[in-house]
């Protein structure tokens, strides 16, 4: 799973020819942490036709700004540079996830 910041998200994400699942999350977010198992599994999963990318909130206000991020974790799929879906929060189980990225696919 790739980390990106403010310098690589254009290249990392808005650029990208796949779907990008970012994890919007912080160091100190207890549901964040909880859900990084899932998202490395489905980042496995769906090499070579989804990436997932972690941004960290707390280096990259700016960012969480631009995209309306107001609750940790939230996760955005963009696709041709623009976000298309999204879900705040932990979901508990990895299947929203997966959801999320197949129908983004």
């Amino acid at each position: 799973m790739l980390h990106t910041d403010a310098a690589h998200f254009q290249h990392d994400v808005l650029d990208a020819e796949q779907p990008v699942l970012v994890d919007f999350w912080a160091t100190w977010c207890g549901p964040c942490r909880s859900i990084a198992p899932h998202l490395e599994t489905l980042a496995t999963r769906f090499a070579g036709q989804a990436k997932v990318v972690k941004l960290d909130v707390d280096h990259h206000p700016e960012l969480a700004a631009r995209y309306g991020v107001r609750g940790l974790p939230t996760l955005i799929v963009f696709k041709g540079g623009k976000a298309v879906d999204q879900i705040v929060g932990n979901p508990g189980t990895a299947k929203p996830l997966e959801a999320l990225i197949q129908r983004n696919l």
